[in-house]
């Protein structure tokens, strides 16, 4: 069964609602912060963003963001990527199979 992009954005909506609603997101976030600097993530993005500015001329943030953008998204360990996957996924069924 096929659910349209409108019907997905609803229940994004829907469930990142209940998840502020409950305190849930926050902890989540929380958790997400401690383990990305934990495995040293965060530090490393943040040396590539001097690294980075070091060697711009011109200074421009918008284009080192761009630049950040995607080595950030694809260099979360998988790990990590895991843990919050499944917090997700639990808090998704705790709420809608009730």
């Amino acid at each position: 069964m096929s659910q349209s992009t409108s019907e997905i954005e609803i229940l994004y909506v829907e469930v990142h609602r209940r998840m502020i609603e409950n305190g849930e997101w926050d902890r989540m976030l929380h958790l997400l912060s401690s383990k990305l600097s934990e495995s040293g993530w965060t530090d490393d993005l943040l040396h590539r963003a001097k690294e980075n500015s070091r060697t711009m001329d011109p200074l421009s943030l918008q284009t080192i963001l761009q630049e950040l953008l995607s080595h950030a998204q694809t260099s979360v360990p998988l790990s990590v990527k895991r843990e919050i996957t499944i917090l997700i996924k639990q808090f998704v069924k705790e709420q809608f199979e009730k």
